[in-house]
């Protein structure tokens, strides 16, 4: 009896679920075997797999003589992700814990790094467009240039995207490819000479006083601008407010290990539940895929060129065009691959403090324009 059970399970198995199979195959061996973001591919890999069993129990089913039965991973995401985006904003609480805006206070010109390197998503929402997505779906897709895997899962989820899935795993698997796509995406407007560029440290004192009020007048300012963006700000603004208060050490270090462990685990599978083979299985999906990698080299080239363009204002105290490219929000990837870029130009040419001051910039820009997406997009019919 229960080998025909078995034998009916495996007939009932579609080709896309099969195709499925072999998606969190492949995000399962990227996180363990490659290290790519495996606090979360892994999850999203094996919740993959989970969710696309026939009559799997991880989401809700109806069955003769049984009725209705709820699934985690189905009620899980209802409840976390779909009522109130709760675990990506609550995950900003760690990620701001782990902030350390010092280096960026001390150069605050960099500030317009961030700002730059966002163009990529808006450049991307026109792109798909054009390609046919409606106007909600390509603002969804666009986010993935937020090179933030919470933010774009927050956005296309409150703009009612049907491709969650597919954004969620464009979106964390190019954040691993970082240190690959963007020293080529870098070297495609870069010369070995503007690589080479030095750029001396003088860490300014950053006072205590200076730290406490940057977080909470960024959320009033932002909160102003971008009225949407306030959870996405403030959760993040609030971490590191944490952080810096100086009264809080013990809620800092759990805000930065326990709480982001446990919600980036509980995120991870739980967005698999978007990735179920009728949702997932479409030539879109793979647009998608493609759309991402345009949006994370056009941010990386438009950061490049935006400060190429300041140096011609600023002659005296000029930028490597490279440290632009920093102002993604992968942090800190993106900050290694400069200063690793800078070494192979110049082996003295050390220019991660200034590109980690982009790249924490890069935080809060793509939060804010998330904000600002979802500020102009979400009222749209």
């Amino acid at each position: 009896m229960g080998f025909e059970f078995l034998v009916s399970g495996l007939l009932s198995i579609t080709w896309q679920q099969a195709v499925m199979y072999v998606v969190g195959a492949v995000l399962i061996y990227l996180a363990i075997e490659k290290g790519f973001e495996p606090s979360l591919l892994m999850p999203m890999g094996f919740g993959a797999i989970l969710v696309n069993l026939p009559l799997s129990g991880v989401i809700n089913q109806f069955s003769e003589g049984v009725g209705e039965t709820h699934g985690i991973i189905q009620w899980l995401f209802e409840v976390g992700i779909e009522a109130s985006e709760a675990m990506p904003i609550l995950l900003f609480i760690g990620i701001g814990a782990m902030i350390d805006f010092g280096p960026l206070l001390a150069n605050p010109k960099l500030f317009l790094c961030g700002a730059a390197a966002q163009a990529g998503i808006f450049l991307t929402i026109i792109i798909a467009c054009a390609l046919g997505f409606d106007l909600k779906d390509a603002a969804s897709i666009g986010i993935i240039g937020a090179a933030d895997g919470p933010t774009s899962i927050l956005v296309s989820q409150t703009l009612d995207s049907k491709f969650v899935g597919a954004i969620a795993v464009a979106a964390y698997s190019y954040m691993a490819l970082v240190p690959i796509i963007q020293p080529f995406a870098i070297k495609l407007v870069t010369t070995k000479k503007e690589r080479a560029m030095r750029m001396p440290y003088k860490p300014q004192g950053v006072t205590r006083r200076m730290r406490i009020l940057f977080p909470i007048v960024v959320s009033v300012i932002a909160g102003l601008v971008a009225p949407s963006s306030v959870a996405l700000v403030g959760f993040l603004m609030f971490g590191n407010l944490i952080r810096e208060c100086g009264v809080l050490e013990s809620l800092s270090k759990t805000a930065q290990n326990d709480l982001a462990n446990l919600i980036t685990l509980l995120l991870g599978i739980t967005i698999a539940f978007s990735m179920r083979a009728d949702q997932f299985v479409q030539v879109e999906t793979l647009m998608i895929m493609g759309l991402g990698l345009v949006a994370f080299v056009l941010d990386s080239m438009v950061g490049v060129l935006f400060v190429k363009v300041l140096n011609i204002f600023t002659p005296k105290n000029k930028i490597n065009p490279m440290v632009g490219a920093a102002g993604i929000s992968a942090f800190p990837m993106s900050s290694r691959v400069i200063e690793k870029l800078g070494q192979e130009a110049d082996p003295q040419n050390h220019l991660l403090m200034h590109a980690v001051a982009a790249n924490v910039s890069g935080q809060i820009a793509s939060v804010v324009a998330g904000g600002v997406v979802l500020q102009y997009f979400a009222n749209l019919g």
